[in-house]
């Protein structure tokens, strides 16, 4: 399923202009980083979605017109909305290069859950 996903997310950065001219790992590296800061000024802004707004349900909304006014509205920019950006970035990065993403996140998880409690380390 991630796989597909990052595919789907790569496939619609190409048809948005992002892989006109080459990029390189640096520069892709660097637009994550980009997202991961505005996902701490989300926070310390206490930028998060209304928890009362179901954002699963935005999913199903069958205009564009108001699932991108409803999405600006209550979405946009927040703390979830840039972690959002952080995947989507690392995901588009994973295929341009290549990698079975989805092989390597359960590998990781197995071999973390064998190591020791917050792996040998103060925190």
């Amino acid at each position: 399923m991630i796989n597909k996903l990052a595919i789907e997310i790569h496939q619609n950065a190409i048809s948005k202009g992002f892989y006109e001219k080459p990029t390189s790992v640096p520069e892709k590296l660097a637009l994550i980083h980009s997202e991961v800061s505005e996902a701490l000024e989300a926070d310390r802004d206490n930028d998060y979605t209304n928890s009362e707004f179901n954002v699963r349900a935005l999913t199903e909304v069958q205009s564009d017109k108001n699932f991108k006014a409803l999405f600006s509205n209550n979405v946009s920019h927040n703390f979830e909305d840039e972690l959002a950006d952080i995947v989507i970035r690392v995901m588009d990065l994973a295929v341009s290069k290549g990698i079975d993403l989805e092989s390597h996140i359960i590998a990781k998880m197995r071999y973390n859950s064998l190591r020791e409690h917050k792996h040998g380390k103060k925190y």
